[in-house]
Protein backbone atom coordinates (compact mmCIF):
# COMPACT_ATOMS: atom_id res chain seq x y z
CA UNK A 1 0.00 0.00 0.00
CA UNK A 2 1.98 2.97 -1.29
CA UNK A 3 0.81 6.47 -0.46
CA UNK A 4 0.42 8.84 -3.44
CA UNK A 5 0.53 11.97 -1.29
CA UNK A 6 3.30 13.27 0.99
CA UNK A 7 3.66 11.33 4.22
CA UNK A 8 2.30 13.45 7.05
CA UNK A 9 4.56 13.55 10.12
CA UNK A 10 3.70 15.30 13.36
CA UNK A 11 6.55 15.55 15.87
CA UNK A 12 6.11 16.30 19.56
CA UNK A 13 8.93 17.62 21.75
CA UNK A 14 8.77 19.12 25.24
CA UNK A 15 10.56 22.33 24.26
CA UNK A 16 12.75 23.77 21.51
CA UNK A 17 15.61 24.66 23.83
CA UNK A 18 19.31 24.88 23.07
CA UNK A 19 19.93 21.16 23.43
CA UNK A 20 20.69 18.24 21.14
CA UNK A 21 17.10 16.97 20.64
CA UNK A 22 15.79 20.29 19.36
CA UNK A 23 18.79 20.91 17.09
CA UNK A 24 18.58 17.35 15.74
CA UNK A 25 14.86 17.74 15.08
CA UNK A 26 15.35 21.05 13.26
CA UNK A 27 18.00 19.54 10.98
CA UNK A 28 15.75 16.57 10.20
CA UNK A 29 12.76 18.80 9.44
CA UNK A 30 14.83 20.93 7.07
CA UNK A 31 16.46 17.97 5.37
CA UNK A 32 13.42 15.89 4.38
CA UNK A 33 12.13 16.31 0.84
CA UNK A 34 8.94 18.46 0.98
CA UNK A 35 7.61 16.64 -2.09
CA UNK A 36 7.58 13.42 -0.07
CA UNK A 37 6.89 14.65 3.47
CA UNK A 38 4.58 17.16 5.13
CA UNK A 39 5.75 18.06 8.65
CA UNK A 40 4.64 19.97 11.72
CA UNK A 41 6.18 20.13 15.18
CA UNK A 42 4.38 20.65 18.47
CA UNK A 43 6.47 21.98 21.35
CA UNK A 44 6.08 23.48 24.81
CA UNK A 45 7.71 26.61 26.14
CA UNK A 46 11.34 26.71 27.19
CA UNK A 47 12.16 27.04 30.87
CA UNK A 48 13.72 29.93 32.74
CA UNK A 49 17.36 30.43 31.80
CA UNK A 50 17.12 28.22 28.71
CA UNK A 51 17.89 29.28 25.16
CA UNK A 52 14.78 29.24 22.95
CA UNK A 53 15.37 28.07 19.37
CA UNK A 54 11.73 28.44 18.28
CA UNK A 55 12.00 31.72 16.39
CA UNK A 56 15.21 30.67 14.68
CA UNK A 57 13.65 27.37 13.58
CA UNK A 58 10.53 29.12 12.27
CA UNK A 59 12.68 31.55 10.29
CA UNK A 60 14.17 28.52 8.56
CA UNK A 61 10.75 27.25 7.51
CA UNK A 62 9.92 24.91 10.38
CA UNK A 63 6.20 24.88 11.25
CA UNK A 64 5.88 24.87 15.06
CA UNK A 65 2.71 24.84 17.13
CA UNK A 66 3.29 25.91 20.73
CA UNK A 67 1.33 24.31 23.56
CA UNK A 68 2.40 26.09 26.77
CA UNK A 69 1.35 23.18 29.01
CA UNK A 70 3.69 20.83 27.14
CA UNK A 71 6.77 21.26 29.33
CA UNK A 72 9.04 18.93 31.22
CA UNK A 73 7.35 19.37 34.60
CA UNK A 74 4.73 16.80 35.62
CA UNK A 75 1.21 18.04 36.37
CA UNK A 76 -1.93 15.93 36.18
CA UNK A 77 -4.13 18.89 35.22
CA UNK A 78 -1.68 20.39 32.71
CA UNK A 79 -0.80 17.02 31.20
CA UNK A 80 -4.47 16.10 30.78
CA UNK A 81 -5.04 19.42 29.02
CA UNK A 82 -2.00 18.78 26.83
CA UNK A 83 -3.25 15.35 25.79
CA UNK A 84 -6.66 16.80 24.90
CA UNK A 85 -5.09 19.51 22.75
CA UNK A 86 -2.80 17.00 21.03
CA UNK A 87 -5.75 14.72 20.27
CA UNK A 88 -7.60 17.64 18.71
CA UNK A 89 -4.60 18.58 16.53
CA UNK A 90 -4.04 14.97 15.45
CA UNK A 91 -7.68 14.51 14.48
CA UNK A 92 -7.65 17.74 12.49
CA UNK A 93 -4.28 17.25 10.80
CA UNK A 94 -4.57 13.45 10.36
CA UNK A 95 -0.87 12.52 10.46
CA UNK A 96 0.36 9.18 9.17
CA UNK A 97 3.10 9.26 11.80
CA UNK A 98 3.40 10.81 15.25
CA UNK A 99 7.05 10.96 16.31
CA UNK A 100 7.85 11.94 19.89
CA UNK A 101 11.11 13.23 21.35
CA UNK A 102 12.13 13.42 25.04
CA UNK A 103 10.45 11.61 27.94
CA UNK A 104 7.55 13.91 28.83
CA UNK A 105 6.56 14.53 25.22
CA UNK A 106 6.93 10.81 24.55
CA UNK A 107 4.33 10.03 27.20
CA UNK A 108 1.64 12.59 26.40
CA UNK A 109 2.31 12.42 22.66
CA UNK A 110 1.92 8.67 22.39
CA UNK A 111 -1.17 8.61 24.63
CA UNK A 112 -2.79 11.26 22.44
CA UNK A 113 -1.77 9.41 19.28
CA UNK A 114 -3.44 6.24 20.57
CA UNK A 115 -6.64 8.11 21.41
CA UNK A 116 -6.63 9.80 18.01
CA UNK A 117 -5.86 6.44 16.34
CA UNK A 118 -2.75 7.64 14.54
CA UNK A 119 -1.59 4.49 12.73
CA UNK A 120 2.19 4.82 13.23
CA UNK A 121 3.84 5.94 16.47
CA UNK A 122 7.60 6.46 16.81
CA UNK A 123 9.47 7.47 19.92
CA UNK A 124 13.10 8.67 19.94
CA UNK A 125 15.14 8.16 23.11
CA UNK A 126 17.69 10.99 23.23
CA UNK A 127 18.77 9.45 26.50
CA UNK A 128 16.76 8.03 29.35
CA UNK A 129 15.84 9.09 32.89
CA UNK A 130 16.54 5.74 34.54
CA UNK A 131 19.82 6.88 36.08
CA UNK A 132 20.95 10.11 37.69
CA UNK A 133 17.69 12.05 37.58
CA UNK A 134 15.15 10.83 40.15
CA UNK A 135 14.71 8.83 43.34
CA UNK A 136 14.58 4.99 43.04
CA UNK A 137 10.80 4.96 43.53
CA UNK A 138 10.16 7.59 40.88
CA UNK A 139 12.63 5.92 38.53
CA UNK A 140 10.76 2.60 38.86
CA UNK A 141 7.50 4.39 38.09
CA UNK A 142 8.88 5.99 34.93
CA UNK A 143 10.36 2.67 33.86
CA UNK A 144 6.98 0.96 34.14
CA UNK A 145 5.37 3.78 32.15
CA UNK A 146 7.95 3.38 29.37
CA UNK A 147 7.47 -0.39 29.29
CA UNK A 148 3.73 0.05 28.88
CA UNK A 149 4.07 2.73 26.21
CA UNK A 150 6.59 0.63 24.29
CA UNK A 151 3.93 -1.99 23.69
CA UNK A 152 1.90 0.60 21.78
CA UNK A 153 4.81 2.07 19.81
CA UNK A 154 5.51 1.04 16.23
CA UNK A 155 9.22 1.78 16.42
CA UNK A 156 11.50 2.94 19.24
CA UNK A 157 14.65 4.70 18.09
CA UNK A 158 17.84 4.52 20.14
CA UNK A 159 20.75 6.75 19.20
CA UNK A 160 23.33 3.96 19.29
CA UNK A 161 23.77 0.23 19.79
CA UNK A 162 24.73 0.61 23.44
CA UNK A 163 21.55 2.56 24.18
CA UNK A 164 19.51 0.08 22.16
CA UNK A 165 20.91 -2.78 24.25
CA UNK A 166 20.13 -0.84 27.44
CA UNK A 167 16.51 -0.22 26.45
CA UNK A 168 15.86 -3.84 25.52
CA UNK A 169 17.55 -4.90 28.75
CA UNK A 170 15.20 -2.64 30.70
CA UNK A 171 12.27 -4.42 29.05
CA UNK A 172 11.38 -1.42 26.90
CA UNK A 173 10.27 -2.83 23.57
CA UNK A 174 11.46 -5.92 21.76
CA UNK A 175 14.68 -6.44 19.76
CA UNK A 176 12.71 -6.14 16.50
CA UNK A 177 10.88 -2.98 17.57
CA UNK A 178 13.87 -1.07 18.98
CA UNK A 179 16.24 0.15 16.28
CA UNK A 180 19.39 2.27 16.28
CA UNK A 181 19.62 5.48 14.24
CA UNK A 182 22.38 7.89 15.34
CA UNK A 183 21.97 11.66 15.52
CA UNK A 184 22.78 13.73 12.47
CA UNK A 185 23.89 17.36 12.23
CA UNK A 186 25.34 19.88 9.82
CA UNK A 187 29.01 19.23 10.49
CA UNK A 188 30.41 21.30 7.62
CA UNK A 189 31.21 24.30 9.87
CA UNK A 190 33.32 22.08 12.15
CA UNK A 191 35.69 20.91 9.46
CA UNK A 192 39.02 22.67 8.97
CA UNK A 193 38.69 26.43 8.48
CA UNK A 194 41.87 28.39 9.22
CA UNK A 195 39.87 31.64 9.42
CA UNK A 196 38.16 30.45 12.62
CA UNK A 197 41.37 29.72 14.48
CA UNK A 198 42.45 32.33 16.98
CA UNK A 199 38.99 33.84 17.49
CA UNK A 200 38.45 32.33 20.93
CA UNK A 201 42.05 32.83 22.06
CA UNK A 202 41.77 36.52 21.16
CA UNK A 203 38.51 36.73 23.08
CA UNK A 204 40.24 35.24 26.12
CA UNK A 205 43.19 37.63 25.79
CA UNK A 206 45.76 34.89 25.22
CA UNK A 207 46.36 35.22 21.47
CA UNK A 208 49.96 36.18 22.24
CA UNK A 209 50.57 32.90 24.11
CA UNK A 210 51.27 29.58 22.43
CA UNK A 211 48.86 26.65 22.94
CA UNK A 212 51.66 24.76 24.66
CA UNK A 213 51.99 27.51 27.27
CA UNK A 214 48.26 28.28 27.57
CA UNK A 215 46.16 25.34 26.37
CA UNK A 216 42.39 25.80 26.34
CA UNK A 217 40.04 23.11 27.64
CA UNK A 218 36.30 23.39 27.23
CA UNK A 219 32.97 21.90 28.21
CA UNK A 220 29.95 22.62 26.01
CA UNK A 221 26.35 21.99 27.04
CA UNK A 222 23.41 23.10 29.15
CA UNK A 223 24.27 24.21 32.67
CA UNK A 224 22.11 21.64 34.44
CA UNK A 225 22.87 19.16 37.27
CA UNK A 226 23.13 16.03 35.10
CA UNK A 227 26.14 17.57 33.29
CA UNK A 228 28.11 17.72 36.59
CA UNK A 229 30.05 20.89 35.82
CA UNK A 230 31.38 20.91 39.38
CA UNK A 231 33.43 17.85 38.40
CA UNK A 232 34.85 19.82 35.47
CA UNK A 233 35.84 22.63 37.84
CA UNK A 234 37.38 20.21 40.33
CA UNK A 235 39.44 18.63 37.54
CA UNK A 236 40.46 22.13 36.40
CA UNK A 237 41.99 22.80 39.84
CA UNK A 238 44.16 19.69 39.54
CA UNK A 239 45.19 20.51 35.97
CA UNK A 240 46.25 24.02 36.99
CA UNK A 241 48.54 22.58 39.67
CA UNK A 242 50.66 21.06 36.88
CA UNK A 243 49.85 23.30 33.90
CA UNK A 244 49.38 26.76 35.47
CA UNK A 245 48.86 28.51 32.12
CA UNK A 246 45.79 26.47 31.19
CA UNK A 247 42.48 28.19 30.49
CA UNK A 248 39.00 26.69 30.81
CA UNK A 249 35.82 27.68 29.00
CA UNK A 250 32.22 26.75 29.80
CA UNK A 251 29.87 27.24 26.85
CA UNK A 252 26.13 27.06 27.40
CA UNK A 253 23.31 28.45 29.52
CA UNK A 254 21.08 26.99 32.21
CA UNK A 255 19.80 27.06 35.74
CA UNK A 256 23.21 26.52 37.37
CA UNK A 257 25.09 29.42 35.84
CA UNK A 258 25.11 31.66 38.92
CA UNK A 259 26.13 28.76 41.17
CA UNK A 260 28.93 27.67 38.85
CA UNK A 261 30.23 31.22 38.41
CA UNK A 262 30.51 31.44 42.20
CA UNK A 263 32.48 28.16 42.33
CA UNK A 264 34.82 29.43 39.61
CA UNK A 265 35.76 32.57 41.56
CA UNK A 266 37.73 30.58 44.13
CA UNK A 267 41.55 30.34 43.63
CA UNK A 268 43.21 28.87 41.64
CA UNK A 269 40.23 28.98 39.25
CA UNK A 270 39.69 32.74 39.52
CA UNK A 271 40.58 34.36 36.20
CA UNK A 272 41.19 31.00 34.57
CA UNK A 273 37.56 29.94 33.91
CA UNK A 274 35.54 31.80 31.29
CA UNK A 275 31.77 31.52 30.84
CA UNK A 276 30.85 31.98 27.18
CA UNK A 277 27.08 31.65 27.45
CA UNK A 278 25.07 30.25 24.57
CA UNK A 279 27.07 30.49 21.33
CA UNK A 280 25.81 30.24 17.77
CA UNK A 281 29.43 30.17 16.57
CA UNK A 282 30.40 26.96 18.36
CA UNK A 283 32.62 26.02 15.42
CA UNK A 284 34.87 28.97 16.32
CA UNK A 285 34.97 27.77 19.93
CA UNK A 286 36.03 24.23 19.02
CA UNK A 287 38.62 25.58 16.56
CA UNK A 288 40.70 26.91 19.48
CA UNK A 289 40.10 24.12 22.01
CA UNK A 290 42.96 21.75 22.69
CA UNK A 291 40.73 19.33 24.57
CA UNK A 292 37.01 18.89 25.18
CA UNK A 293 35.79 17.48 28.50
CA UNK A 294 32.45 15.88 29.29
CA UNK A 295 31.69 15.12 32.95
CA UNK A 296 28.02 14.05 32.78
CA UNK A 297 26.40 11.52 35.08
CA UNK A 298 24.20 10.32 32.22
CA UNK A 299 23.95 11.02 28.50
CA UNK A 300 22.20 9.87 25.37
CA UNK A 301 24.47 10.73 22.46
CA UNK A 302 26.12 14.07 23.31
CA UNK A 303 26.14 16.64 20.54
CA UNK A 304 29.26 18.24 21.98
CA UNK A 305 31.27 15.07 21.44
CA UNK A 306 30.08 14.76 17.84
CA UNK A 307 30.99 18.40 17.19
CA UNK A 308 34.36 18.19 18.93
CA UNK A 309 35.37 15.05 17.04
CA UNK A 310 34.22 16.62 13.77
CA UNK A 311 36.53 19.51 14.70
CA UNK A 312 39.37 16.99 15.23
CA UNK A 313 39.54 17.80 18.95
CA UNK A 314 40.01 14.74 21.20
CA UNK A 315 37.73 14.19 24.18
CA UNK A 316 38.06 13.17 27.81
CA UNK A 317 34.62 11.95 28.84
CA UNK A 318 32.79 9.92 31.43
CA UNK A 319 31.81 6.46 30.20
CA UNK A 320 28.06 6.90 30.60
CA UNK A 321 25.05 6.28 28.36
CA UNK A 322 25.89 6.42 24.67
CA UNK A 323 29.27 8.11 25.15
CA UNK A 324 31.30 4.90 24.53
CA UNK A 325 29.53 4.59 21.15
CA UNK A 326 31.31 7.80 20.16
CA UNK A 327 34.54 7.84 22.16
CA UNK A 328 36.83 4.89 21.49
CA UNK A 329 39.04 4.81 24.55
CA UNK A 330 42.65 5.52 23.62
CA UNK A 331 41.77 6.04 19.94
CA UNK A 332 39.91 9.35 19.69
CA UNK A 333 39.74 10.19 23.38
CA UNK A 334 39.90 8.82 26.88
CA UNK A 335 37.00 7.46 28.93
CA UNK A 336 36.85 7.83 32.70
CA UNK A 337 34.42 6.73 35.42
CA UNK A 338 31.73 9.28 36.33
CA UNK A 339 32.38 11.62 39.24
CA UNK A 340 36.13 10.89 39.13
CA UNK A 341 37.67 14.34 38.76
CA UNK A 342 41.13 12.94 39.48
CA UNK A 343 40.92 10.52 36.53
CA UNK A 344 39.64 13.30 34.28
CA UNK A 345 42.51 15.58 35.34
CA UNK A 346 45.20 12.91 34.84
CA UNK A 347 43.88 11.99 31.39
CA UNK A 348 43.74 15.66 30.41
CA UNK A 349 47.27 16.37 31.61
CA UNK A 350 48.59 13.31 29.76
CA UNK A 351 47.05 14.46 26.46
CA UNK A 352 48.01 18.12 26.89
CA UNK A 353 51.65 17.07 27.26
CA UNK A 354 51.52 14.96 24.08
CA UNK A 355 50.42 17.13 21.11
CA UNK A 356 51.28 14.43 18.56
CA UNK A 357 48.97 11.96 20.27
CA UNK A 358 46.22 14.59 20.40
CA UNK A 359 46.61 15.17 16.67
CA UNK A 360 46.30 11.45 15.94
CA UNK A 361 43.24 11.20 18.17
CA UNK A 362 41.67 14.22 16.50
CA UNK A 363 42.11 12.73 13.03
CA UNK A 364 40.65 9.44 14.20
CA UNK A 365 37.72 11.25 15.79
CA UNK A 366 36.85 13.08 12.61
CA UNK A 367 36.82 9.80 10.68
CA UNK A 368 34.47 8.32 13.30
CA UNK A 369 31.74 10.95 12.96
CA UNK A 370 31.99 11.98 9.31
CA UNK A 371 29.82 10.92 7.49
CA UNK A 372 28.19 8.72 10.18
CA UNK A 373 26.69 11.70 12.02
CA UNK A 374 26.12 14.13 9.18
CA UNK A 375 22.59 15.34 8.54
CA UNK A 376 22.51 13.79 5.07
CA UNK A 377 23.06 10.36 6.60
CA UNK A 378 20.30 10.94 9.15
CA UNK A 379 17.83 12.14 6.51
CA UNK A 380 18.51 9.11 4.32
CA UNK A 381 17.98 6.69 7.21
CA UNK A 382 14.81 8.36 8.44
CA UNK A 383 13.38 8.63 4.92
CA UNK A 384 13.75 4.90 4.44
CA UNK A 385 12.21 4.21 7.85
CA UNK A 386 9.17 6.43 7.27
CA UNK A 387 8.53 5.02 3.83
CA UNK A 388 8.89 1.42 4.97
CA UNK A 389 6.40 1.90 7.82
CA UNK A 390 3.77 3.69 5.74
CA UNK A 391 4.02 1.24 2.85
CA UNK A 392 3.75 -1.93 4.91
CA UNK A 393 0.25 -2.35 6.42
CA UNK A 394 1.47 -4.86 9.03
CA UNK A 395 3.71 -2.19 10.55
CA UNK A 396 0.62 -0.24 11.58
Amino acid sequence: MTSTRPIRICRVIARMNGGGPAVHLAHLDAGLNPDHFSQITIAGRTGSGEVDLTDDARSRGMEIITIPSLGRELSLAADTLTIARLVRIFRQWKPDIVETHTAKAGTVGRLAAMIARVPIRIHVFHGHVFHGYFSPAKTRFFLEVERALARTTTRIIALGERQRTDLVGYGIGTPSRVISIPLGFDLAPFKDDPDRRGTLRSELGIAHLSPSDAPVLGIVGRLVPIKAHEVFLDAARMILSEIPGARFVIAGEGERRTELEHLAKVPPLAGRVHFLGWRHDTASVYADLDLVLLTSDNEGMPVTIIESLASAVPVVATAVGGVPDLVRDGINGILTPPRDSHAIARASITLLRDPERRARMGASGREAVIPEHEVETLVDRMTRLYQSLVRVPAAR
